[in-house]
């Protein structure tokens, strides 16, 4: 079907192409989108005359692998990326063709339709360096039974939040009324929607100042670790997502918040019997208005070095057009990045309604950024994430706050050095 529906377009468009018979190396993570699209290369093949060397490699070896490459110079024309891991690195070495002049010119192949939180994501001091792929965003997952049962409604304000954690919290039973990632470094992530939304930041980006002890983010703190201390589990600080999932499959929750790609382990048949009974809502709203992060976590780039830009280009855009999204979500429920494909019944046809519709709506509001945007990212996570345990733990959260931001500060010194 999927051919049926795209084959005249790219037949005519490329029936003469200039690049028949040249071949292009691909390099890709060993992943779910990378199943896809071997799926796609024979029709990318045929129809564009190009032949694809596709490798691929364990997800925590790619970066290293390429680092390694680029540096030695190697002969690569397209590669997976990811953004907020590696990007700035990546960029400030050079090793990123800026994709704007073939992307934003390209009527048909629609640059716009990807969220506003993706292209923010991929474009860095005003360069493309790479298409986003993948999209996800943080969701609020709950029992609808039990919500039925005590008759509550989905919270859409932070204060409704905490007003339904305790009501539905029952620490003598052991059932617990939020579950989020309490470990110092894997909470920046879902701590940065609580941020947001409570109007804060990491740091202001005009004069590179650290702004983690301001009022707001302060608030933000406070809330986050409020939530896990009065209405999580005993142990939160030791816990990351796998954790707190198995609790809540184990039917110990009443809310689950984190990414919206987590939706089909979390509800994996396997290891709990709450599919049915699981739902989901929006982020809730704080004093800022609800703005979740939306990220790119995985992307498709064309190395800087590549001999093949046309070629390299072609395969881009071919994997990453409208018709081959709506295949990739609608058949597999890989979540992209065009809003269309939410938008469009192929995008979503094996897609929960909830789930579509939240997505959809949060990424009109949505930052584009789940962490500091900065090259020491992970030594800033283990000294940001800190200040949040202290909270958690009901220590001096505004102490240990003023002193991570300014062991925060001296990471931003060194990025602008």
């Amino acid at each position: 079907m999927l051919r049926k529906a795209c084959c005249v377009f790219l037949a005519l468009a490329w029936v003469a192409s200039a690049n028949s018979g040249e071949a292009i190396r691909v390099v890709m993570a060993q992943n779910v989108w990378t199943e896809i699209v071997k799926k796609l290369i024979p029709d990318f093949e045929r129809e564009s005359g190009i032949k694809v060397n596709l490798d691929t490699y364990h997800e925590e070896q790619l970066s290293q692998k390429l680092s390694v490459e680029f540096t030695a110079g190697t002969e690569m024309d397209v590669f997976v990326t990811r953004p907020l891991n590696e990007g700035r690195m990546f960029a400030r070495n050079g090793w990123y063709e800026d994709l704007a002049p073939y992307a934003t010119g390209d009527a048909e192949y629609d640059f716009m339709d990807f969220t506003q939180a993706a292209r923010d994501c991929t474009n860095i001091n005003g360069v493309q360096i790479c298409i986003p792929t993948s999209n996800e965003c943080q969701v609020l997952y709950y029992r609808k039974d039990i919500f039925e049962a005590k008759g509550l409604k989905p919270p859409r304000t932070m204060d409704e939040l905490k007003e339904v954690a305790a009501k539905v919290t029952d620490r003598a039973a052991g059932f617990y009324g939020v579950l989020m990632r309490g470990q110092r470094s894997p909470l920046v992530t879902q701590f940065s929607s609580f941020l947001y939304s409570f109007g804060g930041d990491w740091f202001d980006r005009k004069t590179m100042k650290a702004t983690f002890d301001t009022p707001e983010a302060l608030k933000a703190i406070d809330f986050y670790g409020m939530l896990l201390r009065e209405y999580g589990p005993d142990g939160s600080p030791n816990m990351n997502w796998p954790q707190m999932q198995a609790i809540y499959q184990q039917g110990k929750g009443a809310m689950y918040i984190d990414a919206s790609a987590h939706y089909p382990m979390l509800t994996d048949p396997s290891k709990t019997d709450l599919a049915d009974r699981t739902a989901v809502s929006l982020f809730p709203a704080g004093p800022a208005g609800s703005k979740p992060y939306m990220v790119t976590a995985m992307a498709i780039a064309m190395y800087s070095g590549s001999k093949h830009k046309d070629a390299a280009w072609k395969f881009i855009r071919y994997m990453t057009d409208k018709p081959r999204t709506n295949y990739a979500q609608g058949e597999f429920g890989y979540q992209c990045a065009r809003q269309s494909a939410f938008e469009n019944p192929d995008g979503i046809r094996n897609f929960p309604k909830d789930l579509a519709a939240a997505i959809a709506e949060e990424g009109k509001t949505a930052v584009g950024y789940d962490r500091p945007t900065i090259t020491g990212v992970q030594e800033a996570r283990d000294i940001l994430g800190e200040a949040v345990v202290t909270a958690m733990q009901g220590g001096d959260y505004a102490r240990a706050a003023r002193i991570a931001n300014e062991r925060f500060q001296g990471i931003l010194d060194r990025e602008v050095r």
